[in-house]
């Protein structure tokens, strides 16, 4: 982050390093997000909780949840969440090739029809929000998906149309390590 002052791990309340520590040990570095958000205490809770509540109780399959994290983070041109998420979406998807399709151009990537419907209305609801109608449900649920799938889908697309933006807003900076991962079959 090159914007905005990026916090003393020290200074912060014991929660939020917790959490850090928490996610360095999981993922065996700390994603530059954490300390980024850190910046506004109060702010990095809201988020990272409402991603949590997100990731741990939808219906969705991470996988999914990654694939429209990257179409959307493509549309919005966000270098911080194509890198980390397409290497979330590399790893869930055991496909080293599709967070870069679904990046540049989901239209084209190698998706079934109905990922291909669910990355269309988060990627509309990311470009023309007002333009998405009930046609662009009613496809999601002729794919089957149900209505917190669908609901989890605009979540997913809104979450992450917050967190495109306030990465260009810091310049955050994907961390060396996220381009690597997820990369060998």
């Amino acid at each position: 982050m090159t914007r905005f002052p990026v916090p003393d791990p020290e200074s912060l309340p014991e929660d939020i390093r917790e959490r850090m520590d928490a996610e360095e040990e999981r993922a065996g570095f700390l994603p530059n997000v954490f300390p980024a958000f850190a910046y506004r205490p109060h702010q990095f809770r809201a988020f990272f909780d409402y991603y949590d509540a997100l990731v741990d109780h939808s219906p969705l399959a991470r996988e999914e949840l990654e694939m429209i994290i990257v179409a959307v983070s493509g549309a919005n041109d966000c270098l911080y969440c194509v890198v980390a998420h397409g290497a979330l979406c590399r790893i869930y998807a055991d496909d080293p090739h599709l967070a870069e399709q679904l990046a540049t151009n989901h239209r084209t990537a190698n998706i079934d029809d109905a990922h291909r419907a669910m990355c269309d209305v988060a990627v509309k609801l990311t470009e023309e929000p007002a333009a998405v109608e009930e046609e662009d449900l009613h496809r999601l649920r002729e794919y089957g998906f149900s209505g917190e799938e669908i609901w989890d889908i605009g979540s997913t697309a809104a979450l992450f149309n917050l967190s495109n933006r306030m990465a260009h807003l810091a310049d955050m900076r994907p961390n060396a390590e996220f381009y690597d991962l997820g990369r060998e079959n």
